[in-house]
């Protein structure tokens, strides 16, 4: 499992930034459009998967910032978004390689930004839901992009693990 994790991690860095050079294309206007994704916007919902992962995070290592809702707007300008998501992604990366077996089956307790509840399952669950959530909401980046007349990004795991991410496998 702990493999698997650091893959995903690292996985999630490339398609991050294949997210943001594809971003960084886009006039101002159509950065801040609302295209129909949950949250509306490129520029909305990429701050929205920097919130959550800080959030995460947060959880997780007991250490960062965390926002207290999930439409948050961290940074208005894309080069400061692309800084902070560069950032968090390699912290995510170097978190995951202190992960032991162990620390992931044991249980973890959080309390939800929605319903402030405490809610208990193993690590690994809400792990696989960190890297879940970010190509969840990576696919609707793409679908604006897409709708805004760029070219199709090629985000499948099977693509990084085919270039940069060969000693994965």
């Amino acid at each position: 499992m702990l493999r698997q994790y650091r893959m995903l991690a690292a996985y999630n860095r490339w398609a991050n930034t294949r997210v943001y050079t594809a971003a960084a294309e886009v006039t101002d206007a159509e950065f801040r459009s609302d295209r129909g994704a949950f949250f509306g916007s490129l520029h909305r919902t990429l701050n929205h998967l920097l919130v959550a992962d800080r959030i995460w995070m947060k959880r997780f290592t007991g250490t960062g910032e965390a926002p207290t809702t999930l439409d948050a707007v961290l940074y208005e300008e894309l080069d400061m978004l692309a800084a902070a998501r560069k950032a968090e992604d390699e912290r995510i990366i170097a978190w995951t390689a202190t992960l032991d077996e162990a620390t992931l089956a044991a249980n973890f307790t959080y309390v939800a930004v929605t319903q402030p509840v405490e809610i208990t399952h193993p690590l690994w669950a809400a792990l696989s839901h960190l890297f879940n959530h970010q190509t969840h909401h990576r696919g609707q980046c793409h679908m604006t992009l897409t709708a805004l007349g760029k070219p199709s990004l090629q985000l499948d795991l099977i693509y990084f693990l085919r270039s940069e991410g060969r000693e994965w496998m």
